[in-house]
């Protein structure tokens, strides 16, 4: 009978200044007379371990005979009942319970959960070994271990059955050649005698059985610590333990891979021994079968800060009160205030991708209103240019295209996008809207999402990109390597996709969207289709007459949903801050932590609270004051670039370049040429009038070397990574020989003309300039020096002095202080 456990009581005597004492595992169980369990003792400090002491720890069991441990902390099982383990460290003492069960079973492997975990720890089912597609040497494993079954009667019935020789276990191949008794490519993997060689012989000798449909499943992986705060220098051990589906747990630390996110902070090896090597945050991935768990490394930076660099601000909200407690857990101070041309220019570029018109910027520069940024940011939210800049980012999301949509298509969806936008529509009732869109795609823009995902493997893995944040690819062939979604979870989410139909309407570039009552998407490599599922979600029964696509919408909007509002929130923070919580931005995984953990979830919990509303995601992000900070590191973090200590420097996108050029200049840009979906022609196109702006244009193909050039998203694959903001020597080309800005200020219709006409000062120009272009006046240098050139090229001719002029613009107009949001 099995034992339920109690809460693990600690009897601890410690000073006041002293940490406390734990044992990690809190309670163990072993479950059979081969289970172990290694323990760790830490000190701990408001729930972050500070100091291991495992090794200079003394351990002893009060009951020897239910089980035994090891001077270095291993619980071995001795027979069945509970136990007390007693750990002293200098004089304190921590204890911790033991119970074992099941000890009168005879000790048995399996081949699922204990087999394929010592294979895949040695390597053995690699992709660079046996777990390739062709396998190696005439073995063909499942990379991981993903498929058992197949494992089983490869190692076991093929190759005459010598690899496992259940006549002879020590003669079998699978252990001579991985301990390299017999000739072996893939070198030593075990040495007769250690414990994953023991481990192998026992189950062969057992019998070799495979695996059953009775097994204990994998449930979870719990890893101990749960978090650190340490310094440079100092080590500590990980252990992971196995929860199973019949409520054992198991010591798996010896199976498990160990990673770390930032082997800059903190390095792990193989076995789970953490090295601090910096300083920072990092992320210790623990993996095991297909499960993932994390724990976080915490280690401060060296400067000496007071209490004061950390006060929260007055009537500051969650957002303030959590990136602060970061700040101060890693002893980073935080930058001050922008200034108001900083920030009248930074909130106008990031929310509507615009530069503040002139007379804006003076009248709230002249403001004395302590609430005039408050109120700056309402108008910014209601203004069309917001509408614009919005639709724009969620058509690059969403691949609003003629890539694959006929012109009328991808206008319909387009102005979906947009009116979505400008009503400010819940994001829950938008994606539910996109997802369940039946009808003609003509009438109903949303519908388009299923014409430009036709195939179900594509239609999933953009689902879950577009709205969980995350990526399920890998999974489509077998198990995820860095996530811990299966290949029968993959193919379970994109049955849920399997029954929509599409057919061709009446009407040029129409289809009509509908779900259908049969249709499914078989598995690869069972042939069979498995029973939609979410992920993470209860699956809906194949016979069911349940709309498919209604299911996924009500389990993907519902309040408790795990991803969707964290995935929003994520791109939302990015966009304003520089830097997603989780960066990637749709690289939502266990594996890859977010930099605030708390953050990110107060943030979701919050957003769904005000009902999905995002212009209040943004207007609360906006008026934080980690929004409000100068972009000026001070010393002590000057090497911080996530945590947000100061404003993130970024390069504009590339349609804001643009835009801004032609509103700088006065000369608008045209777009007057369509590429073709092979981008190899291009073809005249009247859709789109004089004075269109870059961030009104629905389709990626509009011709455009300039946009080409600075990163614009190509709108083929649903990742962020389509939008790039890195230099490049075209750049640098284009701004000196190409022809957009160029064109632009020798236009006869150019400012440059007008100024010249008007008879404006050296002065005037120079102060216009800076005000236009970046929201603030020259210095007396920078005015000094700009009215001298310009003063010098007048003197040969007033030809020479527009070019002057124009030459002084372009410098301003490719400064790196204009190309950047500060």
């Amino acid at each position: 009978m099995r034992l339920i456990l109690s809460t693990l009581t600690l009897a601890i005597a410690l000073p006041a200044s002293a940490g406390e004492l734990r044992v990690y595992p809190p309670a163990v169980a072993l479950s059979g007379p081969n289970r172990t369990q290694q323990l760790l003792v830490v000190e701990e400090e408001g729930g972050r371990v500070v100091r291991d002491l495992t090794a200079t720890a003394n351990f002893a069991a009060a009951a020897d005979t239910v089980a035994k441990v090891s001077a270095a902390g291993v619980v071995t099982a001795a027979g069945n009942g509970e136990a007390v383990v007693t750990v002293t460290v200098a004089g304190r003492t921590a204890a911790a319970k033991v119970a074992v069960s099941g000890f009168e079973k005879p000790a048995e492997w399996s081949f699922r959960n204990h087999v394929l975990p010592v294979l895949t720890r040695t390597g053995c089912n690699s992709g660079a070994c046996h777990g390739a597609l062709a396998g190696k040497g005439g073995l063909k494993l499942s990379l991981r271990g993903f498929d058992p079954e197949s494992d089983w009667f490869v190692l076991t019935r093929q190759a005459l059955a010598r690899r496992v020789d259940q006549t002879t276990p020590a003669d079998s191949l699978l252990l001579k050649k991985g301990a390299r008794l017999v000739p072996h490519g893939g070198g030593t993997r075990v040495t007769d005698g250690d414990e994953n060689y023991a481990l192998l012989l026992e189950w062969i000798t057992q019998g070799a059985r495979g695996p059953r449909d009775a097994d204990a499943q994998l449930e979870r992986i719990e890893v101990f610590p749960k978090a650190a705060l340490l310094k440079p220098k100092d080590t500590a051990r990980v252990v992971a333990r196995a929860v199973y589906s019949d409520g054992t747990t198991e010591d798996v630390t010896r199976w498990a891979k160990f990673t770390s996110s930032e082997d800059l902070v903190a390095g792990v090896t193989e076995d789970g021994v953490i090295t601090v090597t910096g300083t920072g945050e990092a992320a210790v991935v623990v993996a095991f079968g297909t499960k993932v768990a994390t724990l976080t490394v915490t280690v401060p930076f060296p400067s000496q800060v007071g209490a004061a660099a950390f006060a929260r601000p007055a009537g500051g909200g969650f957002i303030d009160e959590l990136v602060l407690k970061k700040l101060e857990l890693l002893n980073l101070p935080p930058s001050g205030q922008c200034t108001d041309t900083e920030f009248v220019r930074r909130a106008y570029l990031d929310t509507c991708g615009i530069l503040p018109p002139v007379a804006e910027a003076k009248a709230f520069l002249a403001d004395t209103d302590p609430q005039k940024r408050a109120k700056l940011i309402d108008k910014l939210l209601d203004r069309p240019e917001f509408a614009d800049y919005w639709a724009h980012r969620w058509s690059d999301l969403l691949l609003v295209s003629s890539r694959k949509l006929p012109q009328p298509a991808m206008w319909a969806f387009y102005r979906k996008v947009r009116q979505s936008v400008a009503d400010n529509e819940p994001w829950d009732k938008f994606a539910r809207d996109v997802l369940t869109a039946s009808g003609s795609t003509l009438g109903n823009g949303g519908g388009n999402y299923f014409v430009l995902h036709k195939d179900v493997s594509d239609l999933a893995e953009a689902t879950a990109v577009t709205f969980l944040g995350t990526g399920i690819g890998c999974a489509k062939c077998h198990n995820h390597p860095l996530e811990k979604w299966t290949q029968d979870e993959y193919w379970a989410f994109a049955n849920l996709f399997s029954r929509v139909g599409l057919k061709n309407g009446d009407r040029a570039g129409e289809v009509l969207v509908q779900s259908r009552l049969d249709g499914e998407a078989l598995h690869p490599r069972r042939g069979v289709a498995v029973p939609p599922a979410p992920l993470d979600g209860k699956p809906l029964p194949l016979d069911s007459a349940t709309d498919r696509r209604a299911y996924f919408a009500d389990w993907l909007t519902a309040p408790g949903n795990p991803f969707f509002a964290k995935a929003i929130v994520n791109r939302v923070w990015r966009n304003y801050m520089g830097r997603g919580l989780v960066e990637a931005e749709d690289d939502l995984r266990v594996s890859n932590p977010a930099s605030n953990i708390e953050l990110l979830d107060a943030l979701a919990a919050d957003f769904v609270k005000n009902r999905f509303d995002l212009k209040q995601l943004m207007r609360g992000i906006l008026v934080s004051a980690a929004y409000q900070r100068s972009s000026q590191p001070l010393p002590a973090s000057a090497a911080d670039d996530r945590f947000y200590s100061r404003y993130i420097v970024r390069r504009l996108p590339a349609e804001v370049i643009l835009d801004a050029y032609s509103d700088l200049t006065g000369v608008p840009t045209a777009f007057n040429q369509v590429k073709s979906a092979a981008g190899d022609a291009a073809s005249p196109v009247a859709a789109y009038p004089m004075g269109t702006r870059a961030m009104q244009l629905p389709d990626s193909l509009l011709l455009s070397r300039f946009l080409e050039a600075f990163g614009r998203a190509d709108r083929v694959a649903t990742c962020a990574c389509e939008r790039t903001a890195d230099a490049s020597v075209t750049q640098a080309l284009h701004l000196n020989n190409g022809v957009t800005l160029n064109d632009k200020l020798r236009d006869k219709q150019s400012v440059v003309a007008k100024w010249t006409e008007a008879k404006l000062t050296d002065g005037e120009i120079v102060d216009r300039v800076y005000l236009a272009a970046l929201t603030r006046p020259p210095t007396d240098a920078e005015r000094t020096k700009f009215v001298a050139l310009l003063a010098e090229a007048a003197r040969d001719g007033p030809q020479a002095r527009r070019e002057a002029i124009e030459d002084f613009v372009w410098a301003v107009l490719t400064g790196r202080e204009f190309f950047f949001n500060h």
